[in-house]
């Protein structure tokens, strides 16, 4: 196993497990995770949709070469969940905090994962 492979798994896991950990910071970070209003049927579809992300990222992981769509499905709807928010964060003043909260994570997982994928697919592809 090459040092990419390794961190393309490490990045799996880590990446799993902070979408994993969405509710607990948009408790901890509100401005930063939470939209304003607080609408709690909105946050538990994002709690759901990303949990359920993250526990698929924990298990591709294993096989990351296996998995490659769902990796690249997180790398651009990451970006594109990110662009949006950046958008709406401008229109409302009030969303501002998510410039410092989840819009840069969510481009540093498109960005991370992005990278790493294709250096896997090279591999593959070898």
């Amino acid at each position: 196993m090459d040092k990419q492979h390794r961190y393309l798994q490490i990045a799996l896991v880590v990446v799993g497990i902070a979408f994993l950990l969405i509710y607990p910071l948009m408790n901890i970070w509100p401005s930063g995770w939470s939209w304003q209003p607080g609408q709690h049927e909105y946050e538990q579809m994002i709690v759901g949709i990303y949990g359920t992300l993250g526990v698929f990222l924990l298990r591709a992981s294993r096989e990351p070469e296996a998995h490659l769509s769902l990796i690249w499905f997180t790398v651009w709807s990451s970006f594109v969940h990110a662009l949006i928010m950046a958008v709406q964060a401008v229109i409302d003043p009030v969303e501002h905090g998510h410039f410092f909260g989840d819009i840069p994570a969510l481009i540093l997982v498109a960005i991370v994962l992005g990278f790493l994928a294709s250096r896997e697919v090279v591999s593959v592809h070898e």
